[in-house]
């Protein structure tokens, strides 16, 4: 029995749809059809009920699921226990929030390139209801968002909250304290609307009875960070962020009287039986962005991911 074909099929049933499955194995639509029919062939049963507008498993094809991620377990220990502990070469699909981008990523992204340099890797950078939609979807394996996504052979850890201060430009708010009422006479930057942050923002006025002047929704950190330099309001982001910003932009946290809500970020990812990348690398990601900032920093380079 070819396990390639008994790796296509779990990413069928995993992900509910041919077309899926062969995206995230990067295979033609046509290849993968021909794969499970294949399988069929040499089981002697139908897995697929191509006779239902909505995706369906056979009786048999629910059966055979359980066996199909027992071998390609099985698999993987084997790789695991003959092969030469040398790195391979994987490739990991990311997904993160501007917020995460500018704050721990990239130098996580160091990090795990040098723990792991047969890691190759594919990142992209969208809103939370986009990454969740491509977890879901199965189009990457792992996103970093405000919200964790819900879906079957989803798995999702929460890591540390990020902490949300308003930003200023020095030569122009130079106050050492600010009340809340004195920011709702401002203009105020902050994500798109209905984000997290978006919403908290305004219900934060609300709680203290004040009606901001304006607040203006910008998707973009670095727009924000460049209109907050050009004088145009305040902004509110990620405190981590803002630290490593303000290397190469003028910036200046206020503070203000008013408690500001933490952003929640969760990991969401796809689990592989044939692989133990994934959970490596969301391992790595949780000891990361929990490490206290000035904590000395490890690395295990070349150690395989298997």
């Amino acid at each position: 029995m070819n396990l390639r074909f008994v790796e296509a099929f779990y990413w069928v049933a995993s992900l509910k749809s041919i077309s899926r499955a062969a995206e995230k194995l990067y295979l033609t639509q046509s290849a993968m059809s021909s794969r499970i029919a294949t399988l069929e062939d040499e089981l002697g049963v139908l897995l697929l009920d191509r006779g239902d507008k909505q995706f369906k498993l056979t009786s048999a094809g629910a059966r055979f699921l359980v066996y199909a991620e027992k071998l390609l377990e099985l698999q993987r220990e084997v790789k695991l226990e003959m092969g030469s502990g040398q790195p391979m070469a994987v490739s990991m699909r990311i997904g993160a929030i501007e917020s995460v981008l500018h704050s721990w990523l990239i130098p996580w992204l160091e990090k795990l390139r040098a723990d792991h340099p047969g890691l190759e890797l594919e990142l992209t950078v969208e809103t939370t209801p986009i990454l969740v939609d491509l977890i879901q979807r199965g189009t990457l394996d792992l996103v970093f968002a405000v919200l964790p996504a819900s879906s079957d052979g989803v798995r999702n850890q929460a890591l540390p909250t990020m902490e949300m201060v308003f930003v200023g430009h020095p030569d122009l708010h130079k106050k050492r304290n600010y009340r809340l009422a004195e920011l709702a006479e401002m203009e105020l930057l902050t994500f798109q609307k209905g984000s997290q942050p978006h919403v908290t923002l305004l219900d934060l006025f609300r709680l203290h009875h004040l009606e901001p002047k304006k607040v203006h929704a910008i998707s973009s950190i670095s727009a924000m960070v460049q209109l907050v330099q050009g004088g145009f309001g305040v902004a509110l982001l990620p405190r981590a962020a803002v630290e490593r910003l303000t290397g190469f932009a003028r910036l200046r946290p206020l503070t203000c009287d008013a408690k500001l809500q933490s952003l929640p970020i969760h990991a969401s990812y796809r689990t592989d039986p044939s692989s133990k990348t994934v959970e490596t690398v969301v391992q790595s990601a949780l000891s990361f962005a929990g490490r206290p900032k000035n904590a000395p920093k490890k690395t295990t380079k070349g150690k395989p991911l298997s």
